[in-house]
């Protein structure tokens, strides 16, 4: 199946980010932003990167966006671009619309005018954080809801040298083991009878409550 298509609009240091990691996935990137600086610096990392002033009028249309699956607006700070972006790519029949947004009113006006989901990236930073340091037997937290994440964490002492059928993860510890990571490298096809090695951390799902019982071991 071959990767989709992505419009990535605003080259801050989140669309930049988001672009990045895309096209290091061998996705095909579009990137668009109004600085020459921001479009150099990623020129030679994506697909296709132009300088445009998305407040034009068919400019969007003229670059092709109606073409890509995605499109990622990251002209949070300047509203006025936004919503012209957000608008755009929607009368383009962009499928799937993902939107920056600086506060909840700017979220109300994308969601509004059809963006399929508003993101706030430092209000969603900032939970992650205070979540990693009130957790802090956590490598790493993502959270999936209120109640709910997904963690990294080192694995437990009474863990090591045991296997996946011995523990029994999920009925005695009411958590979905993810994966094994060992560095950079993570396994998320764990064998029944594979040992646990020492060495390693552990991914899991589950409730925040029973992830930091697990944790904390």
């Amino acid at each position: 199946m071959k990767n989709k298509s992505y419009a990535v609009i605003g080259l801050g240091q989140f669309g930049m980010t988001v672009a990045l990691t895309l096209a290091e996935a061998n996705c095909d990137v579009l990137a668009i932003d109004d600085k020459d600086d921001n479009v150099q610096d990623i020129a030679e990392k994506v697909s296709y990167a132009v300088k445009a002033d998305v407040r034009d009028p068919g400019i969007l249309e003229s670059f092709g966006v109606q073409n890509v699956d995605v499109a990622v607006i990251a002209v949070a700070e300047n509203m006025e671009a936004s919503i012209t972006a957000t608008m755009q790519v929607k009368e383009l029949g962009v499928p799937f619309v993902m939107a920056k947004a600086m506060n909840s009113l700017h979220g109300r006006i994308l969601e509004k005018i059809g963006a399929d989901k508003v993101i706030y990236p430092e209000h969603s930073m900032g939970i992650r954080v205070a979540r990693n340091l009130l957790s802090s037997g956590f490598v790493d937290m993502f959270e999936l809801s209120s109640d709910f994440s997904m963690a990294e964490f080192k694995i437990p002492r009474e863990w090591i040298g045991k296997t996946l059928r011995e523990l029994k993860v999920r009925e005695k510890y009411n958590i979905n083991l993810i994966g094994l990571k060992h560095g950079d490298k993570m396994n998320m096809n764990v064998a029944p009878d594979e040992v646990f090695p020492a060495d390693c951390t552990v991914v899991a799902a589950g409730a925040n409550s029973d992830l930091n019982k697990v944790s904390e071991n």
